[in-house]
Protein backbone atom coordinates (compact mmCIF):
# COMPACT_ATOMS: atom_id res chain seq x y z
CA UNK A 1 0.00 0.00 0.00
CA UNK A 2 0.83 3.65 -0.03
CA UNK A 3 1.37 6.09 3.01
CA UNK A 4 2.28 9.16 4.47
CA UNK A 5 5.54 8.57 5.71
CA UNK A 6 8.21 11.17 7.54
CA UNK A 7 11.62 10.15 6.70
CA UNK A 8 13.04 13.32 8.63
CA UNK A 9 10.97 15.68 10.49
CA UNK A 10 10.67 18.91 9.69
CA UNK A 11 8.26 21.42 7.46
CA UNK A 12 4.88 20.51 5.79
CA UNK A 13 7.50 18.88 2.77
CA UNK A 14 8.72 16.06 5.28
CA UNK A 15 5.54 14.45 4.47
CA UNK A 16 6.65 12.08 1.54
CA UNK A 17 3.68 9.66 -0.27
CA UNK A 18 5.61 6.24 -0.51
CA UNK A 19 5.18 2.35 -0.80
CA UNK A 20 4.77 0.65 2.55
CA UNK A 21 4.43 -3.05 4.02
CA UNK A 22 0.35 -3.84 4.41
CA UNK A 23 -0.88 -3.80 8.31
CA UNK A 24 -1.89 -6.71 9.32
CA UNK A 25 -5.05 -7.55 11.29
CA UNK A 26 -3.87 -8.50 14.79
CA UNK A 27 -6.15 -9.82 18.14
CA UNK A 28 -9.43 -7.65 17.94
CA UNK A 29 -8.43 -5.56 15.44
CA UNK A 30 -9.96 -4.61 12.20
CA UNK A 31 -8.39 -4.13 8.43
CA UNK A 32 -10.30 -0.83 6.87
CA UNK A 33 -9.41 0.53 3.30
CA UNK A 34 -9.06 3.98 3.92
CA UNK A 35 -11.40 5.76 1.99
CA UNK A 36 -9.96 9.44 3.60
CA UNK A 37 -8.71 10.65 7.24
CA UNK A 38 -8.90 14.05 8.75
CA UNK A 39 -5.81 16.56 9.51
CA UNK A 40 -5.52 17.25 13.57
CA UNK A 41 -2.72 19.59 14.99
CA UNK A 42 -1.10 16.48 16.83
CA UNK A 43 0.08 15.36 13.21
CA UNK A 44 1.26 18.68 12.78
CA UNK A 45 3.42 17.80 16.11
CA UNK A 46 4.45 14.37 14.68
CA UNK A 47 5.49 15.42 11.67
CA UNK A 48 7.61 17.87 14.07
CA UNK A 49 8.87 15.54 15.71
CA UNK A 50 7.38 16.73 18.51
CA UNK A 51 4.81 13.87 19.31
CA UNK A 52 5.58 10.48 18.52
CA UNK A 53 3.28 7.47 18.12
CA UNK A 54 2.25 5.78 20.79
CA UNK A 55 4.60 2.55 21.52
CA UNK A 56 2.78 -0.55 19.32
CA UNK A 57 1.30 2.15 17.19
CA UNK A 58 1.67 3.12 13.32
CA UNK A 59 4.27 5.22 12.43
CA UNK A 60 2.32 7.02 10.10
CA UNK A 61 0.18 10.00 11.14
CA UNK A 62 -3.87 10.35 11.08
CA UNK A 63 -5.56 9.76 14.19
CA UNK A 64 -9.12 8.88 12.35
CA UNK A 65 -10.14 7.54 9.41
CA UNK A 66 -12.99 6.31 7.40
CA UNK A 67 -13.45 3.59 4.95
CA UNK A 68 -14.68 -0.01 4.61
CA UNK A 69 -13.62 -3.21 6.50
CA UNK A 70 -11.32 -5.21 4.60
CA UNK A 71 -10.81 -8.22 6.86
CA UNK A 72 -11.33 -9.21 10.37
CA UNK A 73 -8.62 -10.07 12.87
CA UNK A 74 -8.69 -13.01 15.28
CA UNK A 75 -11.80 -12.83 17.55
CA UNK A 76 -13.78 -9.68 15.88
CA UNK A 77 -17.43 -9.90 16.30
CA UNK A 78 -20.11 -7.37 15.36
CA UNK A 79 -18.12 -6.29 12.28
CA UNK A 80 -18.52 -7.84 8.31
CA UNK A 81 -16.38 -7.42 5.64
CA UNK A 82 -17.68 -4.33 3.38
CA UNK A 83 -18.97 -2.45 6.37
CA UNK A 84 -18.80 1.90 6.04
CA UNK A 85 -17.02 2.59 9.13
CA UNK A 86 -15.07 5.59 10.84
CA UNK A 87 -12.51 5.06 13.19
CA UNK A 88 -10.36 6.86 16.15
CA UNK A 89 -6.94 5.85 15.67
CA UNK A 90 -3.19 6.22 17.86
CA UNK A 91 -1.63 6.72 14.04
CA UNK A 92 -1.86 5.26 10.44
CA UNK A 93 -4.83 7.43 9.00
CA UNK A 94 -2.67 8.82 6.27
CA UNK A 95 -2.82 5.40 4.55
CA UNK A 96 -4.75 3.23 2.48
CA UNK A 97 -4.96 0.81 5.16
CA UNK A 98 -4.52 0.80 8.82
CA UNK A 99 -5.29 -1.81 11.38
CA UNK A 100 -7.83 -0.51 14.44
CA UNK A 101 -8.77 -2.49 17.68
CA UNK A 102 -12.39 -2.85 16.80
CA UNK A 103 -13.56 -0.94 20.45
CA UNK A 104 -12.69 2.16 18.24
CA UNK A 105 -14.59 1.34 15.06
CA UNK A 106 -17.82 3.05 14.87
CA UNK A 107 -20.52 2.96 11.56
CA UNK A 108 -20.51 5.76 9.27
CA UNK A 109 -23.50 7.32 10.38
CA UNK A 110 -27.13 7.59 8.40
CA UNK A 111 -27.20 10.60 6.22
CA UNK A 112 -23.05 11.44 6.44
CA UNK A 113 -21.20 10.82 3.24
CA UNK A 114 -18.48 8.07 3.42
CA UNK A 115 -15.64 11.06 3.16
CA UNK A 116 -16.79 13.41 5.24
CA UNK A 117 -17.31 10.71 8.06
CA UNK A 118 -13.52 11.17 8.28
CA UNK A 119 -14.12 14.63 10.01
CA UNK A 120 -15.67 12.77 13.34
CA UNK A 121 -14.24 10.26 14.97
CA UNK A 122 -11.72 12.48 16.48
CA UNK A 123 -13.37 15.51 17.68
CA UNK A 124 -16.88 13.87 19.13
CA UNK A 125 -14.52 11.93 21.20
CA UNK A 126 -12.75 14.56 22.02
CA UNK A 127 -15.43 17.03 22.61
CA UNK A 128 -17.40 14.29 24.50
CA UNK A 129 -14.81 12.87 27.14
CA UNK A 130 -13.89 16.17 27.87
CA UNK A 131 -17.08 18.30 27.70
CA UNK A 132 -19.58 15.69 28.68
CA UNK A 133 -17.84 12.92 30.75
CA UNK A 134 -15.09 15.01 32.54
CA UNK A 135 -16.75 18.03 33.33
CA UNK A 136 -20.59 17.51 32.85
CA UNK A 137 -21.71 20.28 31.39
CA UNK A 138 -25.56 20.22 31.52
CA UNK A 139 -28.22 22.50 30.54
CA UNK A 140 -28.49 25.85 31.19
CA UNK A 141 -24.84 26.24 31.73
CA UNK A 142 -22.83 28.84 30.39
CA UNK A 143 -19.99 26.91 28.04
CA UNK A 144 -16.75 28.57 26.50
CA UNK A 145 -14.63 27.13 23.57
CA UNK A 146 -12.12 28.65 22.12
CA UNK A 147 -10.99 28.33 18.99
CA UNK A 148 -14.85 28.00 17.95
CA UNK A 149 -14.04 27.83 14.38
CA UNK A 150 -11.28 24.89 14.84
CA UNK A 151 -12.94 21.31 13.96
CA UNK A 152 -12.97 20.73 17.98
CA UNK A 153 -14.44 24.17 18.24
CA UNK A 154 -17.71 23.21 15.83
CA UNK A 155 -18.03 19.98 17.15
CA UNK A 156 -18.25 21.61 20.51
CA UNK A 157 -20.55 24.25 19.67
CA UNK A 158 -22.82 21.81 18.31
CA UNK A 159 -23.19 19.20 20.90
CA UNK A 160 -23.31 22.24 23.77
CA UNK A 161 -26.10 23.90 22.34
CA UNK A 162 -27.86 20.03 21.61
CA UNK A 163 -27.94 19.22 25.00
CA UNK A 164 -29.04 22.49 25.97
CA UNK A 165 -26.22 25.09 26.67
CA UNK A 166 -25.33 28.35 26.10
CA UNK A 167 -22.93 28.71 23.80
CA UNK A 168 -19.69 31.53 23.93
CA UNK A 169 -16.90 31.22 21.68
CA UNK A 170 -13.40 32.63 20.41
CA UNK A 171 -12.23 33.37 17.27
CA UNK A 172 -9.96 35.99 15.41
CA UNK A 173 -12.11 36.90 12.45
CA UNK A 174 -15.69 38.06 11.70
CA UNK A 175 -16.11 35.13 9.21
CA UNK A 176 -15.31 32.81 11.87
CA UNK A 177 -17.41 33.87 13.99
CA UNK A 178 -20.34 34.28 11.36
CA UNK A 179 -19.86 30.89 10.95
CA UNK A 180 -19.76 29.88 14.51
CA UNK A 181 -22.80 31.59 14.40
CA UNK A 182 -24.54 29.63 11.96
CA UNK A 183 -23.75 26.59 14.38
CA UNK A 184 -25.76 27.62 17.11
CA UNK A 185 -22.99 29.98 19.46
CA UNK A 186 -24.76 32.45 21.35
CA UNK A 187 -21.37 34.83 22.33
CA UNK A 188 -19.03 36.15 19.80
CA UNK A 189 -16.18 36.93 21.16
CA UNK A 190 -12.90 38.24 18.66
CA UNK A 191 -10.35 37.35 20.67
CA UNK A 192 -8.00 39.95 18.71
CA UNK A 193 -9.89 42.72 19.57
CA UNK A 194 -11.98 42.04 22.58
CA UNK A 195 -11.22 40.44 26.14
CA UNK A 196 -12.90 37.29 26.58
CA UNK A 197 -12.78 37.59 30.68
CA UNK A 198 -14.99 40.90 30.44
CA UNK A 199 -17.08 39.75 27.34
CA UNK A 200 -17.86 36.22 29.64
CA UNK A 201 -18.32 38.06 32.89
CA UNK A 202 -20.66 40.54 31.27
CA UNK A 203 -22.80 37.88 29.29
CA UNK A 204 -23.55 35.77 32.29
CA UNK A 205 -24.21 39.41 34.56
CA UNK A 206 -20.74 38.39 36.00
CA UNK A 207 -21.19 34.52 36.89
CA UNK A 208 -18.71 33.63 34.64
CA UNK A 209 -18.36 30.18 32.45
CA UNK A 210 -19.23 27.28 33.81
CA UNK A 211 -17.21 24.96 31.70
CA UNK A 212 -14.04 26.00 29.81
CA UNK A 213 -12.79 23.88 26.84
CA UNK A 214 -9.25 25.32 25.80
CA UNK A 215 -6.96 24.67 23.30
CA UNK A 216 -4.09 27.23 24.36
CA UNK A 217 -2.95 26.14 27.41
CA UNK A 218 -0.29 27.97 29.74
CA UNK A 219 -1.36 31.97 27.70
CA UNK A 220 -4.73 31.43 28.85
CA UNK A 221 -4.55 29.35 31.97
CA UNK A 222 -5.04 32.82 34.28
CA UNK A 223 -7.26 34.53 32.35
CA UNK A 224 -9.35 31.11 31.95
CA UNK A 225 -9.33 30.77 35.84
CA UNK A 226 -10.57 34.25 35.80
CA UNK A 227 -13.49 33.94 33.70
CA UNK A 228 -14.98 30.40 35.31
CA UNK A 229 -17.81 30.62 37.41
CA UNK A 230 -17.75 29.33 41.12
CA UNK A 231 -17.92 25.35 40.86
CA UNK A 232 -16.78 25.99 37.05
CA UNK A 233 -14.61 23.47 35.26
CA UNK A 234 -11.53 24.04 32.94
CA UNK A 235 -10.87 21.15 30.20
CA UNK A 236 -7.21 22.34 28.76
CA UNK A 237 -7.02 19.52 25.53
CA UNK A 238 -4.19 21.32 23.89
CA UNK A 239 -0.72 23.38 24.25
CA UNK A 240 -0.76 25.65 21.37
CA UNK A 241 0.17 28.83 23.89
CA UNK A 242 2.90 27.05 25.95
CA UNK A 243 2.69 24.14 28.15
CA UNK A 244 4.05 25.96 31.41
CA UNK A 245 1.80 28.62 32.97
CA UNK A 246 1.13 29.96 36.75
CA UNK A 247 -1.95 28.83 38.71
CA UNK A 248 -3.63 31.36 41.23
CA UNK A 249 -4.93 28.12 43.30
CA UNK A 250 -6.55 30.69 45.39
CA UNK A 251 -8.52 31.80 42.93
CA UNK A 252 -9.17 27.94 42.69
CA UNK A 253 -10.55 27.61 45.81
CA UNK A 254 -12.70 30.79 46.13
CA UNK A 255 -14.53 29.27 43.27
CA UNK A 256 -14.48 25.50 44.25
CA UNK A 257 -13.38 25.31 40.65
CA UNK A 258 -11.42 21.97 38.71
CA UNK A 259 -8.80 22.12 36.20
CA UNK A 260 -8.21 19.19 34.50
CA UNK A 261 -6.30 18.20 31.30
CA UNK A 262 -6.53 15.10 29.21
CA UNK A 263 -4.94 13.98 25.33
CA UNK A 264 -6.48 10.97 23.54
CA UNK A 265 -4.04 9.38 21.51
CA UNK A 266 -1.78 7.35 24.55
CA UNK A 267 -5.06 6.35 26.51
CA UNK A 268 -5.16 2.49 27.35
CA UNK A 269 -7.78 0.59 24.60
CA UNK A 270 -10.07 -0.02 27.23
CA UNK A 271 -10.29 3.83 27.85
CA UNK A 272 -10.88 4.15 24.13
CA UNK A 273 -13.45 1.70 23.42
CA UNK A 274 -15.79 3.45 26.48
CA UNK A 275 -15.56 6.68 24.73
CA UNK A 276 -16.34 5.18 21.46
CA UNK A 277 -18.74 3.65 22.89
CA UNK A 278 -20.17 6.52 24.89
CA UNK A 279 -20.08 8.46 21.40
CA UNK A 280 -22.11 5.88 19.15
CA UNK A 281 -24.77 6.13 22.29
CA UNK A 282 -24.94 10.10 22.72
CA UNK A 283 -23.44 11.57 19.43
CA UNK A 284 -24.41 9.44 17.06
CA UNK A 285 -28.19 9.69 17.18
CA UNK A 286 -27.75 13.63 17.20
CA UNK A 287 -25.40 13.43 14.09
CA UNK A 288 -28.38 10.37 12.54
CA UNK A 289 -31.04 13.06 13.32
CA UNK A 290 -29.06 16.20 11.24
CA UNK A 291 -28.75 17.81 14.63
CA UNK A 292 -24.84 17.59 14.71
CA UNK A 293 -22.72 17.78 11.36
CA UNK A 294 -19.45 17.81 10.70
CA UNK A 295 -18.04 21.09 9.09
CA UNK A 296 -15.29 20.16 6.49
CA UNK A 297 -13.00 22.87 4.78
CA UNK A 298 -11.75 21.32 1.96
CA UNK A 299 -10.79 17.94 1.11
CA UNK A 300 -7.57 17.64 -0.75
CA UNK A 301 -5.89 14.09 -2.35
CA UNK A 302 -3.88 11.77 0.36
CA UNK A 303 -0.40 12.08 -1.15
CA UNK A 304 -0.99 16.19 -1.25
CA UNK A 305 -1.10 15.60 2.66
CA UNK A 306 2.12 18.61 2.55
CA UNK A 307 -0.58 21.32 1.61
CA UNK A 308 -3.30 20.17 4.15
CA UNK A 309 -0.67 20.86 6.60
CA UNK A 310 -0.31 24.42 5.19
CA UNK A 311 -3.79 25.15 5.31
CA UNK A 312 -3.85 24.04 8.75
CA UNK A 313 -1.04 25.53 10.15
CA UNK A 314 -2.28 28.86 8.23
CA UNK A 315 -5.42 29.02 10.66
CA UNK A 316 -7.40 30.08 7.61
CA UNK A 317 -10.08 26.84 7.72
CA UNK A 318 -13.35 26.42 9.54
CA UNK A 319 -13.47 22.92 10.91
CA UNK A 320 -11.98 20.22 9.64
CA UNK A 321 -9.42 19.39 6.72
CA UNK A 322 -9.76 16.07 4.81
CA UNK A 323 -7.28 13.61 2.84
CA UNK A 324 -9.30 11.22 0.36
CA UNK A 325 -7.35 7.96 -0.13
CA UNK A 326 -7.28 6.89 -4.17
CA UNK A 327 -9.54 3.76 -2.99
CA UNK A 328 -12.18 6.78 -2.32
CA UNK A 329 -12.76 7.14 -6.40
Amino acid sequence: MYAITIPEPGGPEALVWAEVPDPVPGDGEVLVEVVASAVNRADVLQRQGFYDPPPGASPYPGLECAGRVAALGPGVTGWAVGDAVCALLAGGGYAEKVAVPAGQLLPVPEGVDPVEAAALPEVTATVWSNVFMVSHLRPGETFLVHGGSSGIGTMAIQLAKAVGARVAVTAGSPEKLARCAELGADILINYREQDFVEEIRENTAGAGADVILDLIGAKYLDRNVQALAVNGRLAIIGLQGGAKGELNLGALLTKRAAVTATSLRGRPLQEKAAIVAAVRDHVWPLIGGGVVKPVVDRTLPMADAAEAHRVLESSAHIGKVLLVAPSAG
